[in-house]
């Protein structure tokens, strides 16, 4: 069954490719063409493929409602980082795009980046990581406060509500892993026999190799460590990364996608707390071209995504929600 779940992850990366052949198709001169922009985190995480792959299935959709042609301009950095970001937000500022989207690897480097677009015209949308303090007008993504409230739950759940945890942080200037792990930390003094390991918040690059490198290290320089929180599913994108004997160390980690799921099935990871990545993408383009060409604005400025549980008991269903997401309706649309 495991190599069912890495086909559907080779079938993420294939789908960005696919997804531009099937859908950007040549230039209709006859519609009115709207050039959207999209910034991911990094190319190399599977959650922004799918975010991109979603923004290009909403271009097909809403350039069909309102028939024009929205074309979507990616300039997701290779590997995190946000000067890369502020040099493409740059980019999309001096060329005039109508808006783009931005997952925001660092808010203080790039809030006055995103208010110098805002006062150019240009509307922006930020989802999974928020600029806050920002111009931009909306978010897409979830209440992350509330998103480490669920994830130390859940560990708490599965470890008897007691032992020693640690947290994989990813980086430590992200504004959205930084309240995860406010959430976790504050749900943790709910469970008085649980103790967050001292230094126990472990930060690293968000690549799988250095991630699951980074776990497995601290895991051998601290045996004690009984439970572990992945504020992002980085080190379980590493395909036998995680090489401790199953169950022996409990893991509860964000996301559910593909490679995430062999954990699950090899009794590595007991939880997985899933968001719809490809509604990232789908509801930035959405929530731009609504602003763009009805002058609408969400009535709030948050919007929430949801947060599903996924367990050995439904991930069946859950790896056939990623092949219908991603091969069937964004191939098909």
């Amino acid at each position: 069954m495991a190599n069912r779940y890495r086909t559907f992850s080779y079938s993420i990366v294939l789908l960005a490719f696919l997804t531009s052949i099937s859908l950007a198709g040549p230039h209709d001169r006859d519609k009115k063409q709207i050039r959207l922009g999209f910034i991911g985190k990094s190319t190399s995480n599977p959650v922004f493929i799918a975010a991109q792959a979603g923004a290009q299935v909403a271009a097909k959709e809403l350039g069909d409602k309102y028939n024009i042609e929205i074309i979507i301009e990616c300039k997701t950095p290779a590997s995190e980082d946000a000067q890369e970001q502020a040099k493409a937000i740059e980019q999309f500022t001096r060329s005039n795009i109508a808006g783009y989207a931005l997952a925001c690897s660092d808010d203080e480097i790039l809030t006055p980046f995103i208010n110098k677009s805002v006062d150019h015209g240009i509307p922006v949308v930020c989802f999974d990581a928020d600029a806050p303090t920002s111009k931009r007008f909306a978010f897409y993504g979830t209440d992350n406060i509330e998103f480490g409230r669920m994830l130390m739950k859940e560990l708490a759940q599965v470890m008897s509500e007691k032992g020693v945890i640690a947290i994989s942080g990813g980086n430590k200037h992200a504004p959205n892993l930084q309240l995860r792990i406010e959430g976790i930390k504050e749900e943790l003094k709910n469970y008085p026999a649980m103790k967050l390991l001292p230094k126990g918040e472990v930060y690293h690059d968000e690549s799988p190799k250095k991630a699951a490198k980074t776990v497995m290290a601290t895991q051998k320089s601290y045996p004690q460590i009984e439970g572990w929180i992945f504020v992002g599913g980085w080190p379980l994108f590493e395909e036998h990364g995680i090489t401790w004997k199953p169950g022996s160390v409990k893991i509860v980690a964000a996301d559910g996608l593909p490679k995430e799921l062999s954990y699950i099935e090899s009794g590595h990871a007991q939880v997985l707390i899933a968001q719809n990545c490809f509604l990232w993408g789908y509801k930035s383009v959405e929530l731009l071209i609504n602003k763009i060409i009805n002058k609408q604005v969400p009535a709030k400025q948050l919007n929430n995504g949801m947060l599903l549980r996924v367990t050995s008991a439904n991930l069946d269903e859950w790896s056939m929600n990623w092949k219908k997401w991603l091969l069937k309706e964004a191939l098909n649309k």
